[in-house]
């Protein structure tokens, strides 16, 4: 079959040509000439049977015609080269793509993203849907971040990051009333819905004498236990990581300070056989620094 299409050199030229009104700022853009910008688009109107341009002044204004099928043909010729790109830089080793939990990515990763780019401005990150019982296997995937506790599996290289430091939270106003771990006992207790034992295990830590009282209410989302607690349903023990901007803005407040760790967090995982990219060896010790800063700051607190 003979194929209809212009090339892609046309469409480039036709496109710039349309977004800036200017055969030379077309060319600029490009990194061409003014008349290889000219010639293209003479071949593409040649080709397509119709003006796409008219002159106006010194501007190249785009006829009916011609908006009509920049409407058809701009998204597809920005789609193909920002896939171009995408693959340049996998090929280079500057481009990873991650995979992590979202609770994670939004309340502990983004807030230090700035921090990388600063130190890796060549390097790319993108991140994958977040499938809880994905292999760690896809070739379309560098690194995912995933909850586990060791030993992981020999196939996988796993980095633990942060989450395995459990914290209560009340509300700032209710701390002063609450001087010991078994103060805590007489508060309702908000629990997240996948993890209904963390209470019993940081009472039984704190040296409180058990039965210990069942949650009053349990959550999906550690955003929303921290909102039941803010709005006075009761009391939570969280994952400090995932805390942190809400402990800085004063809306809640850890009202017993004791350390306390269980053997569940948040892992760095990659195939073992699979050697990393620079641009993921980079992140790698990247992360790894964060998280060991926030531990060191844990240990203070």
């Amino acid at each position: 079959m003979r194929l209809q299409s212009p090339s892609i050199s046309e469409l480039h030229a036709f496109a710039q040509a349309a977004r800036l009104g200017s055969y030379t700022q077309a060319a600029d853009a490009l990194q061409v000439t003014q008349g290889a910008i000219s010639r293209a688009i003479a071949r593409l109107e040649e080709h397509l049977g119709f003006a796409v341009f008219e002159r106006q002044g010194r501007r190249s204004v785009l006829t009916t015609a011609g908006r009509q099928y920049l409407d058809a043909v701009g998204p597809a010729t920005f789609t193909i080269e920002s896939a171009t790109q995408a693959m340049r830089r996998k090929r280079e080793g500057r481009h990873v793509r991650l995979s992590m939990p979202p609770t994670l990515f939004s309340h502990w990763l983004i807030p230090r993203l700035p921090d990388f780019s600063a130190r890796h401005p060549g390097t790319v990150l993108s991140f994958a849907p977040y499938r809880r019982d994905d292999p760690i296997t896809s070739p379309d995937i560098d690194a995912w971040v995933r909850i586990g506790s060791m030993p992981f599996p020999e196939t996988v290289q796993a980095d633990y990051l942060v989450g395995r430091d459990l914290v209560p939270i009340c509300r700032p106003q209710d701390a002063l009333s609450i001087c010991r771990p078994q103060d805590l006992l007489r508060r309702p207790l908000l629990a997240h819905t996948n993890y209904p034992d963390n209470w019993a295990r940081w009472f039984e830590k704190m040296g409180c004498d058990g039965p210990y009282p069942a949650p009053a209410a349990d959550f999906e989302l550690v955003g929303m236990l921290v909102q039941a607690v803010v709005a006075g349903m009761g009391v939570a023990v969280v994952q400090r990581c995932l805390i942190e901007d809400d402990l800085a803005a004063g809306r809640v407040a850890i009202p017993v300070h004791r350390p306390f760790q269980i053997e569940r967090g948040y892992f760095l995982c990659q195939p073992a056989s699979r050697p990393a990219s620079h641009a993921l060896q980079d992140f790698r010790d990247w992360v790894l620094a964060q998280a060991r800063a926030d531990q060191g700051q844990y240990a203070q607190a």
